[in-house]
Order: C-alpha cells, then structure tokens, then sequence
C-alpha cells in the first residue's frame, strides 16, 4: 500500500489525509506543533486508521513516502519539500488534491489580493439561488477536501459546481487545476515574506487565471488595468467608465443608470446588495458576469443578491449602542485592505488596530486615517511601529491599548466622548501573534461588543 505525508494538522489536512485514506492510500499526517488542542484530533484520526505526529519535521525519503500533500499554511519553498521534489517525490497542495477528485465537475476559482471572500460567497449564493449544488469552499467555507470528500460518500446527485476561493499559496502547490470561469479581484502588495517579489506573486496568481477558460478581471484595479495587454481573452468589469477599459461592453459587466449590466444585458439594480462600501459594487460585477458566464438566469441572480447577508469579518455590523455601531473588519488583514475598510465607514471612526505588520505600503492607509479618524487604538506587537508611523504622520490620537479586552470598552468610552458614528476593527495585521486565526480575533471583538453593548 502506499504511503502519503500529509503536513499540517488544519481542516485542510485532515480532510486531504481522510481523502486519501478513503482512495486507498496509507496515510501519515505531521504537525509542527504538539499543543494540547491538537490531541482531540490525533485522537480521532488515528481511531480511522491515520497515523498523527506531532512535533515532528518532515525527513524525506522516497523509499517510505509515494506522495506528500501540503496544507496551505507551509511554505511551498521549505528545504524539506525542495529536497522531496529532488527525490521524485511527488509534492501537491490540498486544493490540487481535492482538483484531482473533482476535475470532472466546472470550478469557478476566485483569486486575489483582497475582495475574493466577498465575491467567492456571492457567488455561491447565486449559484445555489439557482437550485445548483455549488459549495464555497478554499478559504472560506469548507477546505476544498471536504468537499470532495463529501460527494464521494454521497448518494445523492453529484456536485454541479465547485466556487473555489484560492490564496497565492494554494495556487504555488497546484500543478494540473484547470477552473472553468477563472476570477481575479484585486493585486496589490502582499504576502512578500513568503513569495519575496511582487513579480512572483503576480506570476503565481496569473497561474490560475491563464488555466482558466474564462477569464474575469477587476478593470477598477490599476495594477490589473495596467498589464490587460498580456490578458487578450479577458473580460473586464467596471464600476466606473467603461471606456477606459480593454474589451468590450457587452462581453463584461459595467454599471449603467445604478444597475450591473452583464454581457450586455440590466441584470439588477445595484442597490440591492445591502453591503457598504464602494468595493463591493465591483464584487458585484464580477459575481454577476460569473454567474451570467455560467448560465444563470436573471431571476435567481436577483433574488440571491437582494437576500445576501454579508460575508463574517468582512464589515460585519455587529450592534448599534447609542448611536455608536460597532463594525468587524477583522478580515482585513493588510493595510490595502484596511483603507478599503475604513474609507466605506460614516465618519468620524475609532479604529482599532494592529496585531502582527506585513510588509506593504501603508501611505493610502494612514491618509485615510487622517481624513476619517477620530483615534485610534493599538493593539498587538504592531503597537508601537504604528503608532510612531502615525505620529509622524502628523496624526496624534494615538493610544497603545494591547489586547482586545482593553480596546473594546475604550473605543466605545471614546466614540461618545468624540461623536463618533463607528468603532471599526479594520486591523491591517495578521492576527498570528495574539490569535490562531482573523476569524478568532474577529469572533473575540463580536463577542465582547455584544457582551457589554448589545442588549
């Protein structure tokens, strides 16, 4: 029997090691960690026959491992995987797996910097509006291997479609993914501590997209408006002038008389997404020209926005206490994505922020500040570089707070001593220093406002 190595003891890797062991493969799975948290899950896997370590560094050798499955959070560049692929082993990420299962079902893959959670779920909505079995799935939702586990021990009809959100790490270790409608939202810095350049990060994400057989691009990003000459088969969208885009109207979608024309036709009106945020019009356009590319009729495309609820993390309004609504953006997790945050809020805000700083440039982020903040609170080891960045920026209400516990009750305390409208958590950090996930951190602020503000 073969064996297969699956790293990482995530969601992603404990469906890729119980889709393996289903196909037939004898399976190990490695963790890095040896926390109390992971014995539960040891506990479970090895009860199905699936050997667990913990602690414990991949040592390859290709006479005891066939194939090693990679979970996203592992560098696709670690010394041990290079060795691997040296040695012939062959070396996958979890979503190439779960393509693997499910290459005879169309994907529709959602990529880029920000945005993609949004327009992956909007997707999903209307695709399953239209009575189409068509899981989210990626990062967000299921892992992909869940999925595709789920319709090989179903008895019921088959999936009709995979929407598949696809980070730059599961795009690196995909080698054969081939989606049917490829999207691409936005591209700006990020990430470049695992990929180094912006030149390889773009090359990673236009992977999936020349593997896609419809393209689909943000014309409103001018990263992406810049290089359309290399992307001759794409179709644009715009929420702004058409005209200054490549391609052509009726093979995109653009915003007319406040509706989202698609494909040259009035699909819905644009007010129907009850989302704030300039942004979320472009995900808008690009959900619809998906859904359209797809065959879905106007109708169930209507209903599916006109009853879309918002994505969790994503400017999730969590309570209104005395005028004041406290707002969790916690998703937001690069300064890109915290301007984009903050810039869709009524002013005057209290931010808070921080948590673990990427690299990226955060220039458009702090003029936002200045023109729609209050203060803001700092928490996380980025406390006291951002605070100094802001101070020389010019903007002074500054204060460290550390932990969310803390900037909770005094974001609230300062929102009516300065008549703010907003407490945001719009972080532009990753949450890894104080969190195992922006989803924790994000539950941890919903939780604590609801607690001393939502009755």
């Amino acid at each position: 029997m073969p064996t297969a190595y699956v790293m990482g003891l995530g969601r992603s890797g404990n469906a890729a090691a119980r889709l393996l062991k289903r196909d037939g493969w004898q399976v190990v799975v490695s963790d890095s960690g040896h926390s109390e948290s992971l014995q539960p899950i040891k506990q479970q896997l090895e009860a199905e026959g699936i050997t667990v370590l913990l602690g414990h560094q991949l040592e390859p050798d290709a006479s005891t491992i066939q194939q090693i499955v990679v979970s996203p959070g592992v560098r696709w560049d670690l010394p041990a995987l290079v060795k691997a692929r040296e040695l012939g082993i062959e070396t996958l990420g979890e979503m190439e797996l779960a393509w693997r299962a499910l290459c005879q079902t169309p994907w529709v893959a959602i990529t880029g910097t920000n945005g993609k959670t949004t327009t992956t779920a909007l997707i999903a909505a209307i695709f399953q509006a239209a009575g189409l079995n068509a899981p989210a799935c990626g990062n967000i939702g299921y892992a992909a291997c869940e999925v595709a586990l789920a319709n090989a021990n179903s008895d019921r009809s088959s999936l009709d479609y995979v929407v598949a959100e696809i980070s730059s790490y599961q795009i690196e270790s995909s080698s054969t993914l081939t989606p049917t409608i490829g999207v691409w939202t936005t591209f700006t810095p990020d990430h470049l501590s695992r990929h180094y350049t912006l030149e390889n990060y773009y090359t990673i994400k236009a992977k999936l997209l020349r593997a896609s057989e419809w393209q689909i691009f943000n014309g409103d990003d001018p990263y992406l408006r810049h290089v359309a000459g290399q992307w001759q088969k794409a179709r644009w969208t715009t929420a702004s002038d058409w005209g200054m885009l490549p391609g052509q109207p009726d093979q995109g979608a653009f915003v007319q008389d406040g509706w989202a024309i698609a494909l040259g036709e009035p699909i819905v009106p644009i007010a129907a997404l009850k989302m704030v945020g300039a942004h979320n019009t472009q995900n808008l356009l690009m959900a619809v020209l998906a859904a359209r590319l797809a065959g879905i009729e106007k109708e169930a495309i209507a209903h599916a926005i006109a009853t879309f609820p918002g994505v969790p993390h994503r400017l999730e309004t969590v309570c209104t206490w005395q005028g004041i609504t406290f707002i969790n953006d916690s998703k937001a997790t690069n300064y890109d994505a915290a301007q984009v945050g903050l810039a869709s809020v009524e002013a005057p805000a209290i931010l808070i922020a921080g948590g673990e700083a990427k690299a990226g440039d955060d220039t458009a982020w702090i003029e936002t500040i200045g023109q729609k903040a209050a203060a803001v609170l700092l928490i996380g080891s980025a406390a006291p570089t951002f605070a100094q960045r802001l101070t020389q920026a010019g903007f002074f209400q500054v204060e460290l707070v550390e932990t969310m516990d803390k900037a909770v009750p005094r974001a609230a305390n300062l929102a009516q001593q300065l008549q703010a409208k907003v407490v945001l958590l719009s972080p532009a950090c990753a949450s890894f220093d104080q969190y195992q996930s922006f989803e924790q951190r994000g539950d941890h602020f919903r939780q604590l406002c609801l607690e001393q503000f939502g009755r």
